[in-house]
């Protein structure tokens, strides 16, 4: 283990029994089509969701399902997780291709965030869910502490989800419609699909978060209209 990594593991409160998933978890796809971070992203995007949703289920036991997904949205969202890498200095410890690294792949919050993400889920990997909460939670403490249910500023898949339930309407699939350019600079088209309206609509950005709620916004715009 390199003393970057050492380092490293300090900073996020954990040390890894196996350094080889911090290392993968830092690999850019830019730098191996194969064996890179995206399907620990995966893993840890979906651990990441389920612990903050029982957090602030447990920490607001009188808060209605929509409040309860704009806190959590407020905190696993891509400007929220790059906020955390940049905390540990993430950057610097990203193992890039060269052409990422020229299109200045450090500083991309998608890159960063899709990092934190492949960190979690590379915990989780190690040493299982119970540790993996500990960490997690240990890093969005002050936040979680900054929460209100009362807070009315929403995203837009938020707005969009609290919409069709007040409608009584079945909850929308976001899909990958396509994923355009090079590995270093790619653009994701995310379809919103609300199958019960026969509604489609679709949003693009340079990460999957944001060309959600691109789309979530569009269909929220068109059904609030209506």
């Amino acid at each position: 283990m390199s003393a970057a990594e050492k380092a490293l593991q300090k900073v996020l409160g954990y040390t890894f029994t196996d350094s080889s998933l911090l290392t993968l978890a830092l690999t850019h796809r830019s730098v191996d089509g194969v064996r890179n971070n995206e399907r620990l992203e995966f893993l840890g995007d979906s651990i990441l969701s389920t612990i903050i949703g029982e957090c602030v289920f447990e920490k607001f036991p009188d808060a209605r399902e929509g409040a309860l997904s704009r806190m959590r949205s407020s905190l696993v969202n891509g400007t929220s997780l790059a906020a955390v890498a940049k905390e540990f200095g993430l950057s610097e410890h990203l193992i890039l291709g060269p052409g990422e690294l020229k299109s200045g792949g450090r500083r991309r919050e998608s890159t960063l965030e899709d990092a934190i993400e492949a960190i979690i889920g590379a915990i989780y990997q190690d040493s299982g869910y119970s540790d993996c909460r500990r960490v997690v939670l240990s890093w969005f403490c002050s936040r979680l502490d900054k929460l209100s249910a009362d807070d009315n500023v929403k995203d837009n898949k938020s707005k969009l989800q609290e919409f069709l339930q007040s409608k009584k309407i079945p909850l929308p699939q976001y899909e990958i419609v396509a994923i355009d350019g090079k590995s270093h600079n790619q653009s994701f088209t995310i379809a919103c699909r609300i199958d019960s309206e026969g509604e489609t609509h679709t949003g693009t950005a340079q990460s999957r978060r944001q060309a959600e709620q691109i789309a979530a916004g569009k269909a929220f715009a068109h059904l609030s209209s209506e």
